[in-house]
């Protein structure tokens, strides 16, 4: 059976650095666009849209496809430039390659480096879409004598099935002169050959079946020059790629066809891209999937996610779904009565949408004969008053409770609802809080008294801002929680606390701090929120003990937390909201280092915003200082400030009075990214993510609004940054994997596999 393959420029399969998964039975794949934190989350990259991929395999090779995907090596791909050239150790990736792979320059003392000075278009047009800059050097071996040879360093399982493509392409006019050579694996003499490559043409050379290192952590390959050679072999650039088989197969085809006609119905704004629960550390964000023989989703998160129009008929089709939570949407028209329907449905969340007419019968009698039971809830929740009712366990006793509620804070109607519930005590009703009796949390106004009783006579106080001091308190319940109380010294009065307690009753998203209650009487203004353990970003940041510093993967997650929830008070919210105090100090900290966005004193929606200039001294945005035109762009340069000083752990008025973009400019134009970066972090984390970070950061700093991103994009970019570190946080796991050169490397023997090798048309 064959064993090599040369192909010239009409291939059509690139297989950079990119992850694809392969559904089975199907003899025509596809590349996957990208994923919130699905396959993407492999390589930690952009996925971009290319071609179809065709797959030539046996019968053998389809059983074992079924389940696999194909990751490149991260230090496979090896472009080599001249040691001393402009273009030495730059990485190549993104408007180079349409592709976005990264190309490592990679050179040996042992091996020479040569290069045209031009640059021919045919690579970039082949299907292969090489970049020119990379084909346009290659490396030979020093000693011309000798028989040369690169091996690949095989840190974890050598017995692992590798794909290898080399990529040639003659730089020099040769004069009459002949390169050829040919090429083995192993020491298989007859893997490919004898080459001769084109002046400025690329030819490829790949493996069809796959190969490893099945005895030791090397995989060798040497390239020697034919008798009538008269120059030494050259190769340009290389790419290898291992199998990672999965146990399971894929997801449903029932749940993936109705995950995507949710996805393109309500235009969700997630990278939902690739199969939904596979990997299984990378199943698509929001949802929970069962991992036996054939997954299947069993939850759904689309919380806060900006959906708009009727219930989809398509959530039936996921016939395994326990939990949906469609909460914080604006999702109109009636409650569906195929809620009923739902075989395995136990938890159903329709907080906060525009939903109207009454809740069908079919659903009411799910709690009549107990499927709705358990630990199972089915609740509706009016904004401002937030009535909920829980079902614990199965009701032994039946009677009808009637009370009316409206559905959102601006509706114009209010309809009934009978809901089946206990008289023996297994429901839980809260209402409008009553002014006397046990208080728990999710309530509302407080007296001042209670407010007295739940700090214990403020006498354990954890911090001051703008409004006043704030006191750490414990409910009835001992949900602990931040209570803030204004003073009279504050230089945000009556308007300011007001603006802030209405803002945070019609404001929910896992970002932004919950307020639980608030007190307003005479001479007392009072507000409670939720308690963050872990304090304020801008404390985070000034620790000085190396177990308090924030590693570059944490601050990154902040980074996306933060920029999610500005993101929803900007196209989240209607009218758009415009926070105005964006800074460290107001992203607070859960103890697992969740961030949430606080202090809405100075917030105002577009629709009653004024100029009036607000803000915080190296945060504010010096455009809306002069011009007076106060916009979401405002909070992006906010933001920006906020996200250097993750990046850098440095205030944003440096000590000295030097704004922090400033101090950055002059280390961003040597290209010096360590000196940029945290010393405290000493170099713990991957320069691509942290150029991309900065690149951001700068963005939002632009010197007018029309040059800033909007936050969607913010927060897609950083999302990618995150998935860039941890990317490589998983290769430093699976270990380091290594390309050396010489004479000196020990045989192994080359093992054909039944596996399939992707092959072009």
């Amino acid at each position: 059976m064959e064993q090599k393959g040369i192909e010239e420029g009409r291939w059509d399969f690139f297989l950079g650095r990119e992850t694809f998964s392969l559904r089975g039975n199907q003899h025509t794949q596809e590349f996957f666009e990208g994923s919130g934190r699905g396959l993407e989350g492999l390589i930690g990259l952009p996925f971009r849209h290319i071609k179809r991929v065709f797959f030539r395999y046996n019968t053998i090779g389809i059983y074992l496809l079924c389940s696999s995907v194909l990751t490149n090596f991260p230090m496979a791909i090896i472009p080599i430039f001249q040691p001393h050239a402009l273009l030495e150790w730059k990485l190549i990736r993104e408007k180079d390659d349409v592709y976005d792979r990264i190309w490592k320059p990679l050179t040996r003392s042992s091996w020479l480096s040569i290069n045209s000075s031009l640059v021919s278009s045919s690579f970039s047009t082949s299907d292969y879409k090489l970049p020119g800059i990379v084909m346009a050097t290659a490396a030979t071996p020093a000693n011309e004598s000798e028989s040369w040879r690169i091996s690949l360093g095989i840190d974890d399982d050598p017995s692992q099935k590798l794909y290898m493509y080399m990529h040639f392409a003659e730089v020099e006019d040769l004069k009459g002169q002949i390169r050829e050579f040919t090429i083995s694996v192993n020491d298989d003499e007859s893997y490919a050959g004898p080459l001769t490559p084109g002046y400025l043409f690329s030819v490829t050379v790949y493996s069809k079946y796959s190969v490893s290192g099945s005895t030791t952590n090397k995989l060798s390959f040497s390239l020697e020059r034919t008798n009538r050679s008269t120059l030494p072999p050259i190769i340009n650039a290389m790419e290898v790629y291992m199998i990672k088989e999965f146990a399971q197969s894929s997801t449903q085809q029932n749940d993936v066809d109705a995950i995507k006609t949710v996805k393109s119905g309500y235009a969700v704004s997630r990278n939902w891209q690739g199969d939904p629960c596979l990997p299984m550390e990378y199943q698509w964000d929001g949802l929970t999937c069962s991992h036996n023989t054939s997954p299947a989703i069993i939850s759904l998160n689309l919380s806060s996610s900006n959906l708009s129009g009727n219930i989809l008929t398509s959530f039936l089709s996921l016939k395994s779904l326990q939990n949906l939570d469609l909460s914080y949407n604006n999702l109109t028209g009636p409650v569906p009565d195929f809620f009923a329907d739902f075989p395995s449905l136990k938890t159903l969340n329709l907080t906060g949408n525009n939903l109207t007419g009454s809740v069908p019968q079919a659903v009411t009698d799910k709690f009549k004969d107990g499927t709705l039971s358990g630990r199972t809830m089915f609740y509706f929740m009016q904004v401002l008053e937030k009535i909920q009712i829980f079902v614990r366990e199965k009701p032994k006793v039946f009677s009808f409770f009637h009370f009316h509620f409206f559905l959102s804070e601006d509706s114009t109607f209010y309809y009934s609802i009978f809901v089946v519930i206990s008289l023996a005590t297994t429901i839980e009703t809260v209402t409008e809080r009553p002014k006397e009796g046990p208080l728990k949390s999710g309530n509302c106004e407080f007296t001042y008294s209670e407010v007295v009783g739940i700090t214990n006579n403020f006498n354990r106080p954890i911090g001051r801002g703008g409004f006043g001091e704030v006191y750490l308190g414990t409910l009835a319940d001992d949900t602990q929680v931040a209570v803030k109380v204004h003073s009279p010294s504050s230089n945000q009065g009556p308007k300011a606390f007001r603006a802030e307690a209405k803002l945070l009753t019609r404001v929910h998203h896992k970002n932004l701090v919950r307020l639980i209650g608030y007190c307003d009487d005479s001479t007392n203004m009072v507000l409670i929120y939720e308690y963050m353990s872990n304090g304020n970003l801008q404390q985070k940041l000034s620790a000085r003990e190396a177990a308090d510093v924030l590693n570059w993967k944490q601050r990154l997650q902040i980074a996306v937390d933060a920029a999610h929830g500005l993101e929803y008070l900007h196209n989240g919210c209607k009218p758009p909201i415009v926070h105005r105090d964006m800074k460290s100090s107001n992203i607070l900290l859960t103890e697992s280092l969740q961030a949430k966005i606080a202090d809405f004193g100075m917030s105002r929606d577009l629709q009653s915003l004024s100029t009036d200039p607000v803000g915080t001294p190296g945060y504010f945005d010096p455009e809306c200082q002069s011009t007076g035109n106060l916009n979401e762009k405002s909070d992006v340069y906010s933001f920006g400030i906020v996200l250097l000083e993750l990046i850098t752990g440095r205030r944003a008025i440096i000590p000295g009075g030097i704004h922090i973009a400033g101090w950055v400019s002059p280390m961003i134009e040597r290209g010096d990214i360590r000196s940029i970066v945290d010393p405290r972090l000493q170099g713990d984390f991957n320069t691509n993510s942290a150029w991309k970070a900065v690149e951001i950061a700068l963005a939002c700093v632009a010197s007018t609004g029309m040059q800033r991103p909007d936050m969607s994009h913010v927060v897609v970019d950083l999302k990618e940054c995150l998935e860039t570190e941890m990317a490589s946080r998983r290769i430093q796991r699976v270990g380091g994997h290594s390309i050396g050169s010489g004479n000196f490397l020990e045989n192994v023997p080359l093992v054909l596999s039944t596996e399939v090798a992707p092959h072009a048309r």
